[in-house]
Order: C-alpha cells, then structure tokens, then sequence
C-alpha cells in the first residue's frame, strides 16, 4: 500500500492517543514502520504545536490548521479539536482535497452535520468518525449474532454510559462544561457513544422521550478561585427511545455516576435469546439462549460468557489472546479509515453515520425543554 500521511490537528489527550494509534497499526497487521506518518501537527499555540511535533517525530508544525491543509506532503488530516471547531476544518479541508477522520461528536448540531457530510460528498473525499467502541471484537460478534437472529425479535435494550468525572462541585470550568464550545454536555461527550453502540446494532431511533439535567450549575472558573461561572450544558440525559417497528428501550448518560470510572455497557432482550456487554469486560459477550434445554433443574440454560478476547480480520500480532484496551480500539478504527482510503472504499462510521446520532442528540435536547415525545426524521 502507499504510504499515507497524516496531518494531525489539535494534540490535547485524545491528540496523543490518536497518534499513539498510528504509531501501533504497523505492529498489528505486519505494516513496514513507516507506511503511516504523522507528517505534520498543528495546534491553536505554537509553543504546543512545538512540543507536539518533538513528542510525535514529525518535522513540520503549525499554531494555523490551514498550513496543514496547503501541504502537498498530507493526504489526510485528524481532527482532534474541541467540537465547535469541526465545522469550520471539515469544511476547509474537503475544500483542499484531504481525506478527513474527525473526533467525535460530529458537530455542534444538526445544520452543521449536514454541511459536513454533504461536503465530503461534494468534494468526493474519504471521511471517518472517531465511534471507536465499535471496534470490540465482542461488540462485532454480537452484530453477527443479531444478524444470524440469535435474538429472535427484539423486545426491548438497555444502555448505559456512566462516568464519576464531574461530581466534585471543585472542579473548574473547562470547554466541556461550555454549550458554545461543544454544544451539548454529557450527552454529547458520552451518549454519543452509547447511542452509536445502539445505532450500529439496532439501527436508527424513530422517537426519543428525554430527561437533560444540570446537577452543578456553578463551577470555579479556575482551580482554588472563589469566582464562579454558570454550566450551561448538561450533567446527565436518561431516555426513552423507540426504534421503527415499535421496540422501546432505555439510555443512562451521566458524568455524575460516583464510583463509575467508564462504565459502559448494553443488553438486548429478544424472545430467542439476549446479549449483554460491559466494558469492564472488554473480551467477552455475555449471552443467553432460550434454546438450552431448561431441565432437569434449569438444564444448561443461563448467560454464558462468549470468547471474543483480541481477534481482528486480518491481525498478524501481538497475541489475539490478549484482552483489547482502548487503545487498541482506536487503532482499529483510525486503520479501517486508512484502509479505506488505500482501497478506495466507503469509511465507517461515516460521517452520514454521525448525523444520525446529531439528529439523535438534538430530538433528546428538544424532548427535554417540551417535556414529551420528540419524533426524528
């Protein structure tokens, strides 16, 4: 394959995982070392720009995104940016003919999403978004399963993303807690990916009934300061959701969930049999079938742990046998990215992918305000 370069924009903590990533896909599908390159970084200052091209090995960086951009030498850019950022660089850079994989959410709201999506079109450009739990070997299984109809009909599912992160009313301000920097709070942060995880397995919500709430309305402007500031986005969502044939379940969102380090997981209830998946867990799929025989005293039914442990299409190392961790998954996902790309195939999750899960996000924010059943598009 040709050798891809990466223009890397914005190198926060989820700018150093990415390029981490990078740096491990040649160790896990037999890649020569330098096949993928981060060939350039920029960030909003350029004494962290600096920092960030020693750190990463690259020669070039920039306190100007656009320099990446008017590079011959990048055939791709990573957005790692806060999300009022997306717009503007997604745009610009299907303008210039880069292939783009973005951070997620995807945008602010639905209308950027839109252009967003309708540009890389437009331009005919590879573009990807960062969904990476996705790429849980146990999660691929239990897609499998539900396509073979191992569940039967769906009767109901549950999902649930709870994080500790923001309980101490001490904790600074920061971009997150800002709606003009991110446009949602906990909803947007860790629902987008619970709600993709149900996405991808179940398909697209028809009509969601939602709760927002803002448990700390004030938080210091900076550490140890008496000044405060009001926190104009959410602390927790929990909803109701029905998919298009009916099938009604629930989502747990919360950044307020004392003693949940990154707690997520889902189960799925059919007539056939369930699934359960915990990211504690990160090896295994938990199953039931009704078809176990249930005598004598309950025969062999009960959920049993499926083996999903480290296996990926087409993996050479390390051992599969080895349990996948966050940063494998990234991997995984900036890789089929990058394959999609040498293969000239369609990305996924795309980008049509993340719109889904915007118009999601904006029916549950507008739930919230009406206090009723939002139907989606």
């Amino acid at each position: 394959m040709p050798k891809i370069r990466i223009g890397l924009i914005g190198y926060g903590g989820i700018g150093r995982v990415h390029a981490a990533a990078y740096r491990a896909i040649p160790f896990h599908y037999g890649l020569p070392a330098d096949s993928i390159a981060i060939a350039g970084v920029a960030t909003t200052r350029r004494e962290t720009a600096d920092q960030a091209s020693r750190e990463i090995g690259c020669d070039f960086s920039s306190d100007d995104y656009r320099a990446l951009l008017a590079r011959d030498d990048i055939d791709a850019v990573d957005i790692c940016t806060p999300n009022n950022s997306h717009h503007e660089i997604v745009l610009a850079a299907a303008a210039a003919g880069k292939h783009i994989y973005c951070e997620k959410p995807l945008a602010m709201n639905v209308a950027e999403a839109e252009a967003m999506a309708q540009a890389v079109k437009d331009a005919d450009v590879k573009a990807q978004l960062t969904f990476n739990f996705r790429f849980f070997p146990a999660i691929a299984r239990a897609k499998q399963l539900l396509k073979a109809g191992f569940v039967g009909r769906v009767f109901s599912f549950r999902g649930r993303y709870h994080r500790a992160s923001y309980i101490s009313s001490d904790k600074p301000m920061s971009w997150r807690l800002k709606r003009e920097a991110t446009g949602g709070g906990a909803l947007f942060d860790l629902g987008s990916h619970i709600l993709d995880l149900l996405y991808y397995l179940l398909g697209d919500f028809s009509a969601v009934n939602a709760t927002l709430d803002t448990l700390i309305e004030r938080r210091p402007v900076a550490p140890g300061s008496s000044e405060t500031a009001p926190v104009d986005v959410d602390d927790i969502a929990f909803m109701h959701a029905r998919l298009p044939d009916g099938t009604l379940g629930t989502v747990e969102i919360s950044r307020m969930g004392t003693g949940a380090t990154n707690d997520l997981s889902f189960e799925i209830f059919g007539d056939k049999g369930a699934l359960r998946f915990d990211l504690g867990e990160p090896a295994w799929l938990h199953v039931y079938d009704t078809r176990d025989a249930d005598s004598p005293l309950g025969g062999e039914r009960g959920f049993r742990k499926i083996e999903a442990a480290g296996r990926y299409a087409g993996q050479r190392a390390p051992d599969w046998t080895m349990s996948p961790d966050f940063m494998r998954v990234h991997a995984e996902c900036q890789y089929q990215f990058i394959r999609a790309v040498w293969k000239d195939e369609p990305p996924s999750p795309s980008f049509a992918d993340g719109l889904h899960i915007q118009r999601i996000m904006e029916a549950a924010e507008r739930s919230s305000v009406n206090g009723r059943w939002v139907t989606l598009e």
